[in-house]
């Protein structure tokens, strides 16, 4: 199958570098649903057959328009969600982020047993993420699916998964709000990365180049 990794667009959590990971969750800013709209454009060429939507409300609003533009109506489905960040939710001061990144980014390196502060560790992300893919895969085995997520859980189940890519390598790139990683495979067969657009679908002129965003920033520039 072909599988579409899209992050939501921007919230208001994004642009002040807050962990905001808690149900139901932020919607999105102006900015993200002016990104929101560009997508439908920026993927045409996509012969997309299923929608999918974690939880939280910041990806039905960033489905929205996709799913209007194809006549598709979005799944909700339990494992898409953003990696909870524990007792450092909605926090911003820089040793927070880092806490939370150097653990997630950690589990992509094989560290499963790391648990985030009050939260969940390694193998209970991967086991819900794997689930959920696997899900898709056995409804969608041939078919091309956009599934729009969240920028950690993307970036460190893309990093572990992918067969040419590597915790390090996603550790270190950008995925900003709208920005897609296209991988192609099979939970059975294994993964590979196709692309990986780090800069919001519809071009530069979505990139909110003011907001903190630690979540779409490589971890060295977490702030």
């Amino acid at each position: 199958m072909r599988l579409l990794l899209i992050r939501h667009g921007q919230t208001p959590a994004n642009v002040r570098g807050e962990l905001a990971t808690v149900r139901p969750g932020p919607g999105l800013t102006r900015f993200g649903r002016a990104q929101a709209d560009a997508i439908p454009d920026a993927v045409a060429a996509e012969q997309i057959a299923a929608l999918y939507i974690s939880p939280l409300l910041r990806t039905a609003e960033t489905a929205a328009p996709l799913a209007a533009a194809l006549g598709l109506d979005p799944v909700t489905l339990e494992g898409l969600e953003e990696i909870e960040a524990g007792e450092l939710e909605d926090r911003t001061d820089l040793p927070s982020v880092m806490t939370y990144m150097t653990t997630v980014f950690g589990w992509a390196r094989g560290e499963l047993d790391t648990r985030m502060p009050g939260g969940i560790d390694g193998n209970e992300f991967f086991r819900r993420f794997d689930a959920a893919i696997a899900g898709i895969a056995r409804r969608h085995p041939d078919d091309t699916v956009a599934v729009i997520s969240h920028g950690a859980a993307i970036r460190v189940w893309a990093g572990a998964r992918a067969a040419n890519l590597s915790a390090d390598i996603t550790a270190n790139r950008h995925l900003e709000n709208t920005g897609i990683a296209i991988l192609t495979g099979s939970p059975a067969s294994g993964w590979l990365a196709e692309s990986w657009q780090g800069e919001p679908l519809g071009g530069p002129a979505l990139d909110d180049h003011g907001a903190i965003d630690p979540l779409g920033d490589p971890v060295d520039e977490a702030r």
